[in-house]
């Protein structure tokens, strides 16, 4: 085989081929993108996607694992979130770990098991989770678990044997939105059985990195079939402005098993406000309502009101809330600036709920009528 034709070139080239379906195919008509702008955010949600493809499965070896954070307010992808901080790595039901971490001054830690994704790819389903009830935690916040290997009553968590990568979230509710502040999780994981160092780079194993890559853009993106999509799960409305009754995910792909979700797509007239009333649940660790594009990105919170959690909502005498979803300011509390958009969807995340959570009610209004 000479350097022209060598597997990581072609692997190489496998990839920018992707790279150009991606733009034709879902920056396009086939997943409804039509105007100049709508293309413009499709390719910026195809780079962000490459740019957390590169950063967790390019250097991706579960008998040498490595925690990145991968969401950021510059790297958005598959339903990131401003009040969480998340961390992931690979690693395999053929060894066992110890992970060692802090609480970092979260409301809420878990760490969530993913599977059913060979070679990179996008999550089939939540294979386990364990949350900060559910390990001994250090008066200086520290922790320590273990996943895989002999089972344990506590700090323990099951690795099945189609498991391929963990999870970490640490949920804030604070005046400024946690993603916000730049900050370092300390975590590290220990392979328990270990094997000798991994081979230098060569021209199979950096194939085999490209094409991890590719498959996570893949099944990530084209996979998932253009929309409308049928099999949604129970948390997501397909009628715009109408929220579902906030349910756990169970075992969806990426989801935090033990939350609960409510999602609707927002669809505002000009002129026109979506007033949501709700409650928050009391009895859960944390609760918060984000703006998302049709990419599952999150509107630009670093210089707009584009999420809110139960600290920054001002409520109602009554306790329950009243937000506006709104392209110009009303000049009341709690509104959610949609960035002059007629469309995007609306996500309400509540950790650890227990018990009934009201379900998020909403009407169109005219902006005009809540000035006056």
């Amino acid at each position: 085989m000479t350097s022209s034709d060598s597997e990581s070139r072609q692997a190489f080239n496998e990839l920018l081929d992707l790279l150009r379906e991606l733009s034709e195919r879902y920056a396009g008509p086939e997943w409804l993108v039509q105007e100049a702008d709508d293309v413009g955010e499709a390719l910026r949600a195809i780079l962000h996607l490459l740019e957390a493809s590169l950063l967790t499965r390019m250097e991706s070896n579960p008998a040498h694992p490595w925690l990145r954070e991968f969401p950021l307010p510059t790297r958005k992808f598959l339903g990131d979130n401003a009040d969480a901080i998340y961390y992931e790595t690979a690693i395999s039901p053929e060894h066992h770990y110890r992970l060692r971490g802090n609480m970092a001054g979260a409301v809420y830690v878990s760490i969530t098991v993913e599977a059913g994704a060979p070679d990179g790819g996008f999550s089939q389903k939540t294979a386990g989770v364990i949350n900060d009830s559910q390990f001994d935690v250090a008066e200086d916040g520290s922790f320590e678990i273990r996943l895989g290997g002999k089972p344990a009553p506590r700090g323990w968590l099951a690795l099945p044997p189609d498991a391929c990568r963990i999870m970490t979230r640490h949920y804030y509710e604070d005046e400024v939105p946690a993603a916000m502040e730049p900050r370092h999780i300390d975590f590290q994981i220990e392979v328990l059985d270990p094997a000798g160092p991994p081979a230098p780079p060569n021209d199979t194993n950096v194939a085999d990195a490209i094409r991890r890559v590719a498959n996570f853009m893949k099944t990530s993106m084209l996979d998932q079939g253009p929309p409308p999509r049928e099999n949604q799960p129970d948390f997501v409305s397909r009628v715009p402005n109408e929220f579902p009754k906030p349910v756990k995910p169970g075992d969806y792909g990426l989801a935090a098993a033990d939350a609960a979700y409510s999602m609707a797509p927002f669809m505002l007239p000009p002129g026109q406000a979506l007033v949501i009333e709700g409650r928050w649940p009391e009895d859960c660790r944390s609760a918060n309502v984000c703006l998302w594009n049709r990419h599952m990105q999150t509107f630009d919170y670093l210089n707009r009101q584009v999420t809110l959690n139960r600290k920054q909502t001002k409520l109602e005498a009554d306790g329950s809330f009243r937000l506006v979803v709104a392209a110009d300011d009303p000049g009341l509390p709690n509104w959610l600036d949609t960035e002059g958009r007629s469309f995007g969807l609306v996500f309400f995340r509540y950790m650890l709920p227990e018990g009934e959570i009201e379900r998020p009610r909403a009407q169109l209004v005219s902006i005009d009528s809540l000035r006056c």
